[in-house]
């Protein structure tokens, strides 16, 4: 028998076990359906016993992933109230295809190991002890598929032609609606879907349990009868998935002289949290200013070059999704197109491995598989990988007219020399330019032939650049060669064989071409070091900088080429204030009329005279800036506001350590 016991007691006992409830450690998510990718989540915790700076919530998806396989984490301490035991914080939430959950671990300095560290030698969470977990966190049904980017089709169709792709959850068949009007879309398109799968990949972490999640299916869709330089409106999806929000683009034009394209290297993306690597933040500046730009250009087309280190997810999936994520606002009005660059690529596995060259382990054991299947370059080129199981390398050397330009985009990471068909390719297209037709030649490719960083690793690999590919160069008058891998912005004078040529492009007498070199990576990885003198040294620069270095900038940024038949202007636009810091002007003659640093835009405007439509630049100024950013910023600022959580964090503030890896 329950013997009675008096009430006083029972009420006793009643209020004990109710503040053994209320201390219990709870984590909630709200809401748990998300209306889209990017939207935030409210994450609400209590009852944290003896609170630790290093407390931390680990971010998972999908939500059964064992504890060590989190994709992210936050410090409790990110929340002001965290030493009371409870806090919040929001995060925005990138579709994954698999829902979220979120889980508290107790970490003390106790149980740092210094052998399990991230990217910047910062030792990672232990995830020994868990403290709370959430419900899960899901995205809402029928919101049509993700990711959406463009790039123009190769020589099987016509150059009006506009390749869409796109990511969904599943393999059924989508399509893409378009037409002139965005209330009339009656063309179809039907996409084609491909995907990847783990054992695709070359080697860890892309192949393990830490790095691979599953990259949903990758859909690739051809718009052709396109009228040339019209808008179209257009969305992907179907009736089951849903629809995307109608997007639009400008079409090419092969009547009109006029190029305008935004061009960069090393660019990444960013993250609201910390993970294995090291992320970019700096990519969200960049993005920004160019959907200015792209914004201030009304209906003209233009088009997006990023000369490899595209991602940087080196093995770690969910970051290609981020990628995507953040230059879909761009990438979805303009067409994208890249070239291959060491961390999409570069593993020991990899079957081009010349003595000279410093390939290594920069693409976390991908092996331009995600490269190659994401992206649908021009052309037909490609080469076996590694990996018998994985398809091969895409998306290696190709080109395209625009305008007035002819543009050229080559592999340094996969055989150039003679004899190899990437060599007989660039040979061939070079020397077949039509140059009464776009009098410019703009060659790109990610690792530099001319470079004044300190790149011991790559010099070998620049001599045979030198040795093989510039006689192509200068033989054919390439007007511009721009590469990435040092991340930092560097112009030199015309060049052959390090030597300078005199205005006209040609020394008095000498019929050999010059080719002005850029180096153009300094979109979002920070690793690379200043330019500028050390502070108890300041009359010794890091690195030298020779005549033939014209200029050298440390602002993050990217470049802007506008250009018709009579003068190519490439402008070098810095993130911190939108400005043009540096400026190039080449005329049709092949004579560099022009190359001073810290012109403004309308400097350009008034020295490009009647050459470069006016109404382009000037649409920069008056219209881009306010166009933009009301749109954009609510787009960003999740990202802007976890990006500054490294400056924010107290004593678990990981600091990271600048190298010269590029």
């Amino acid at each position: 028998m329950i013997p009675d016991l008096p009430l006083p007691f029972l009420f006793s006992l009643f209020i004990i076990f109710f503040h053994l409830a209320e201390s219990k450690p709870s984590l909630t998510a709200t809401p748990t359906t998300l209306p889209a990718s990017g939207a935030t989540v409210n994450l609400r915790w209590s009852g944290i016993p003896s609170p630790s700076d290093l407390d931390f919530l680990a971010i998972y998806s999908p939500p059964t992933s064992p504890h060590d396989n989190f994709i992210g984490y936050l410090f409790l301490s990110q929340s002001a109230t965290w030493r009371t035991g409870s806090g919040n914080l929001s995060l925005p939430l990138v579709d994954l295809r698999s829902n979220y959950s979120f889980r508290i671990f107790s970490w003390t300095r106790a149980e740092i190991n210094p052998k399990r560290q991230d990217h910047d030698h910062n030792p990672l969470p232990v995830t020994r002890h868990l403290l709370a977990f959430s419900e899960e966190v899901s995205f809402a049904p029928h919101r049509g598929p993700q990711q959406i980017h463009l790039a123009f089709v190769g020589a099987h169709g016509k150059e009006e032609d506009m390749r869409v792709m796109y990511i969904t959850r599943d393999p059924r068949e989508t399509y893409v609606r378009y037409g002139e009007r965005e209330d009339k879309l009656d063309g179809i398109a039907v996409a084609r879907v491909e995907r990847y799968e783990r054992e695709h990949m070359c080697d860890a972490p892309a192949n393990t349990s830490v790095g691979w999640r599953d990259p949903g299916f990758i859909h690739d869709a051809v718009l052709i009868g396109l009228k040339k330089g019209q808008r179209y409106y257009y969305k992907v999806g179907n009736d089951n998935g849903g629809w995307s929000a109608t997007q639009s683009f400008v079409s090419r034009n092969s009547d009109s002289d006029e190029t305008i394209a935004f061009l960069f290297g090393d660019m990444g993306t960013a993250v609201p949290y910390n993970t294995f690597l090291r992320t970019q933040d700096e990519s969200i500046s960049t993005m920004k200013w160019i959907l200015r730009d792209v914004e201030a250009l009304g209906d003209k087309p233009a088009f997006v070059s990023h000369i490899g280190d595209i991602s940087y997810a080196r093995g770690y999936s969910w970051l290609w999704d981020h990628f995507f994520a953040q230059i879909e606002p761009v990438a979805s009005q303009v067409a994208y197109h890249v070239c291959i660059g060491n961390h999409e690529y570069d593993w020991p596995l990899q079957p081009w491995k010349p003595d000279w060259a410093s390939y290594g382990k920069d693409g976390g054991g991908e092996c331009g598989v995600p490269y190659s299947l994401r992206f649908n370059m021009p052309g037909n080129s490609s080469e076996l990988t590694g990996n018998a199981a994985a398809p091969p390398t895409r998306n290696l050397y190709y080109s395209f007219d625009m305008g007035a330009v002819h543009f050229v985009y080559i592999s340094t990471e996969t055989n150039f020399v003679p004899g190899s068909k990437q060599y007989d390719f660039l040979k061939h297209d070079l020397e077949s330019v039509n140059r009464s037709k776009t009098p410019f030649v703009v060659v790109q490719g990610h690792r530099p032939m001319y470079t004044t960083s300190h790149e011991n690793r790559d010099a070998a690999l620049r001599g045979k650049m030198l040795e093989h590919l510039e006689p192509l160069l200068v033989n054919n008058n390439v007007t511009l060669a721009l590469w990435g891998h040092v991340h930092r912005y560097e112009r030199f004078c015309p060049l052959n064989n390090f030597t300078c040529g005199v205005n006209a492009g040609h020394n008095a007498g000498d019929k050999k071409g010059y080719t002005v070199h850029i180096v153009i990576g300094m979109a979002g990885q920070d690793w690379q070091p200043v330019w500028e003198p050390r502070p108890d040294h300041p009359d010794d620069p890091i690195f030298p900088q020779p005549k033939w270095s014209l200029y050298r900038g440390g602002e993050f940024g990217y470049t802007r080429l506008v250009a018709t038949k009579q003068k190519l202007v490439l402008s070098y636009v810095g993130n911190h204030d939108g400005e043009v810091h540096d400026q190039l002007e080449i005329l049709a003659s092949g004579e560099v009329v022009s190359g001073d640093g810290g012109c403004s835009i309308a400097d350009a405007n008034s020295k490009a005279g009647n050459v470069i439509v006016e109404s382009t630049l000037s649409w920069y100024v008056k219209g881009g800036s306010v166009l933009l950013l009301g749109a954009f910023m609510g787009y960003v600022f999740g990202y802007v506001t976890s990006a500054r959580k490294k400056s924010e964090v107290p004593e678990s503030n990981w600091t990271p350590v600048k190298t010269e890896e590029t």
